[in-house]
């Protein structure tokens, strides 16, 4: 049950750090600066993705109780409902970004952005409504939600590589605020390791 759920949320993932990326260094300083602005507000936001992603995968990955997973999917879900809806309210404040179609390019990036916080939200929801105390009903359950969390993680993905495209994405991948956390997956930080 918990390897499956743990799969797809690497997955899900890979939407947070969909913003990270490569780019030329010929872009113009007005993009530059639309990037600057959108970047420095989106960092905490996807190492409060990454740190939910990773709270649910360490409890996923122990035998937990399944009261226990329950409790930490819901948190995590929740702070990573919260980080879109950020990331939601800085593109919105950031403007267009000035390129051919920004308008359009920050419309959708907002609106794919707020679905995806909703989303969050909504398999928060699915979770609480869990039955813990059976563990096969609450395993279906969880699979049901791995299988949301594998949709809403593509259609996440395809609105900000949008937004990551063409002039934009060049600049927004020169900056530091976008790229991924410094985190790495394989072993968890702590002194104690």
């Amino acid at each position: 049950m918990n390897k499956k759920f743990a799969a797809a949320l690497s997955g899900g993932a890979v939407l947070a750090m969909a913003l990270s990326g490569c780019g030329d260094d010929d872009s113009d300083d007005k993009v530059n600066d639309w990037a600057k602005t959108v970047c420095d507000q989106v960092q905490p936001q996807l190492k409060k993705i990454s740190d939910a992603n990773t709270s649910i995968q360490k409890q996923t990955a122990d035998n937990s109780k399944p009261v226990d997973v329950q409790r930490t999917d819901s948190r995590a879900f929740q702070q990573i409902s919260d980080a879109y809806k950020a990331m939601a309210t800085a593109v919105d404040k950031a403007g267009p970004p000035p390129v051919d179609d920004g308008e359009t390019t920050q419309k959708d990036a907002v609106k794919e952005l707020n679905a995806s916080s909703a989303a969050y939200a909504g398999l928060r929801k699915q979770v609480d409504g869990l039955d813990t105390d059976d563990q096969a009903k609450f395993a279906d359950g969880l699979k049901g939600v791995a299988d949301e969390l594998n949709k809403i993680s593509r259609s996440g993905d395809r609105a900000l590589q949008k937004l990551q495209s063409g002039e934009v994405g060049k600049a927004m991948a020169k900056q530091p605020g976008c790229q991924k956390p410094g985190a790495t997956p394989a072993t968890p930080p702590g002194p104690d390791a």
